[in-house]
């Protein structure tokens, strides 16, 4: 594994010496969100995760390898990559033994972060359950890889919950059947990504990174424990009321079907919808919100790092 797994000098030494490392997923840059905001976002949230004391490791598939930290050349690599690959967990292998470029969703994200010994991780949303649709794809159970991926590694993945074209409560029953603890931070209610409201609670709330932290460490100290999502609500000035995204995304979810849209190319679909038929507005929340998941997860990896090197 050693040999596929390549870390930065930087990374590499902050893990040494018990500091604070962040994990950061590479699809939103290659896939997530539109240029020129892609790159912007994604450097942003590079930036901020060491203005909070901790170091960025952004994850991709580069060069047959896993790469854990990544610099604007390689992110602008993956931005043009003509053939590169969304990757999942699932898809690590076969892109490395094909030597094709891969931004890592949530669950290869994961994995990676594990392999390398990373702790905590800042995205935007996490996949889910999808919600059953209409037409051609009618009657299909669409459960994305990103839940069994965060059971099955002690990863703090730091997100404002799941995307609203979700089926949230399926997702949070599925979450709870995995043994993921669904914790907020300085919220009781899990977010839906573009809005703090969806009526479902979260199973804690915490309002102090140190007790937030000293629950992680808790929670892996038992045997055979996963990951643990973390929820951070969107910043409050750029938030959406539930009702305005709950009439995109049926809207959206309506042009899927009509489209014959199912499966991987379904998220994609609906996002940009979403963002065309909000003039833009849903873009400018995921920005703001994937950026100040990536502040808080530094903040919480430093945390964490002062209870490794405490007393």
């Amino acid at each position: 594994m050693d040999k596929k797994l390549l870390l930065t000098a930087e990374v590499s030494a902050a893990l040494a010496e018990n500091r604070a490392v962040v994990a950061l997923e590479s699809s939103i840059v290659a896939q997530g969100l539109p240029e020129p905001d892609n790159l912007r976002v994604g450097q942003a949230m590079q930036d901020v995760v060491r203005e909070q004391g901790a170091i960025p490791a952004m994850t991709a598939v580069l060069d047959g390898r896993l790469r854990v930290g990544l610099g604007p050349d390689d992110m602008a690599r993956l931005a043009a990559a003509a053939d590169g690959r969304k990757c999942g967990a699932r898809d690590l292998g076969p892109a490395m033994a094909l030597g094709l470029p891969g931004a890592t969703t949530v669950s290869a994200t994961v994995r990676i972060a594990a392999a390398a010994g990373i702790s905590v991780f800042g995205t935007g949303g996490i996949g889910g359950v999808h919600r059953m649709i209409a037409g051609p794809a009618a009657g299909r159970i669409d459960v994305s890889s990103d839940l069994l991926a965060m059971s099955q590694a002690p990863v703090a993945v730091v997100s404002s919950g799941a995307k609203s074209l979700l089926d949230l409560p399926t997702t949070l029953e599925t979450l709870e059947s995995l043994g993921v603890p669904v914790l907020g931070f300085r919220c009781d209610q899990f977010p839906a990504f573009y809005t703090a409201d969806s009526d479902l609670p979260v199973s804690y709330r915490f309002d102090e990174l140190a007790l937030l932290a000293g629950a992680l460490r808790a929670h892996w100290s038992l045997p055979g424990a996963g990951g643990v999502l973390v929820c951070n609500p969107p910043p409050p000035e750029l938030a959406m009321t539930a009702d305005a995204v709950e009439a995109l995304v049926r809207q959206a979810v309506s042009a899927a079907a009509t489209a014959g849209i199912s499966g991987g190319a379904l998220t994609p679909f609906v996002l940009s919808h979403m963002r065309q038929a909000s003039g833009g507005q849903t873009l400018r929340v995921n920005a703001a919100l994937a950026i100040a998941n990536a502040a808080l997860a530094g903040q919480l990896a430093v945390a964490l790092a002062a209870c490794r090197n405490g007393p």
